[in-house]
């Protein structure tokens, strides 16, 4: 298992779905997690299991499309540790429809807090990594960010936006011992897919539908995302930045 002890990591969205998997294999892992997330309750569970599991963690209430808040949640951090060794900016939401369907509301309110979000957040706390010259962050983007998905219009504007981030960080940083990599996953079972299965007429249909879209006829699992995000928050990545690392099921194969 690879190894983040003594590290401080931060993981926003973490109240649940994917998140919450990264927070728990970090802590898992020996790092020190501050669990971010909008919901109080979703983010106190997680520091709780990981509490249980003998793991050391923090809840911090954070809304990424709040820049205050963000610069605030970083002056917390620095207060108690002095540094942020690994950002995870997991935080984000979904909309379906096409460009005949979507509002301009429906993008901005996606851009705020997928794009603008993982910016104001990796903005409160860059500075204080590059005057150590060092951290690591990982962002969530996902399969819409790699290809096309259809009636994603607005996800996948603001995905395709996180991985050219991700990719402007590493590069103008990278000397400077910043390392940005992004996760670009298909679709995974997460509370978030089952309550959209809840709203088709059929979700079991829908279910099967959505798994068979990916060659391996299955949605991932948070922890197989989270196994990617360890690897990336490890020293072991360390020759790794810039990269949008694909974890999708074969989705894009034959895309």
């Amino acid at each position: 298992m690879f190894s983040l002890e003594n590290k401080v990591a931060l993981v926003t969205g973490a109240g649940s779905g994917i998140g919450a998997a990264i927070a728990e294999t970090f802590a898992a892992a020996g790092a020190f997690v501050w669990v971010a997330d909008i919901g109080e309750a979703g983010g106190r569970a997680t520091v709780a299991k990981i509490g249980a599991a003998g793991g050391a963690a923090e809840f911090i209430a954070l809304d990424v499309a709040n820049e205050a808040a963000c610069v605030a949640a970083a002056a917390a951090v620095h207060g108690r540790h002095e540094r942020l060794d690994v950002l995870v900016n997991n935080a984000g939401i979904g909309h379906v429809g096409t460009m005949a369907t979507t509002a301009g509301a429906d993008l901005d309110r996606m851009y705020g807090v997928n794009v603008r979000g993982v910016f104001n957040v990796t903005k409160a706390f860059i500075g204080r990594m590059l005057e150590r010259k060092a951290g690591n962050i990982i962002n969530l983007a996902s399969i819409g960010g790699v290809v096309a998905v259809r009636d994603r219009l607005a996800y996948c504007t603001t995905k395709f936006a996180v991985v050219g981030l991700t990719r402007c960080i590493a590069l103008d940083h990278a000397r400077e011992g910043i390392r940005c990599n992004c996760i670009c996953p298909g679709r995974v079972e997460t509370p978030f897919v089952s309550a959209r299965l809840k709203e088709y007429p059929d979700p079991k249909k829908a279910y099967e539908e959505m798994s068979s879209t990916q060659a391996l006829g299955r949605m991932g699992r948070p922890e197989e995302i989270a196994a990617a995000a360890l690897y990336l928050a490890s020293d072991e990545s360390a020759f790794m930045t810039g990269t949008p690392f694909v974890i999708d099921g074969g989705f894009s194969v034959g895309k």
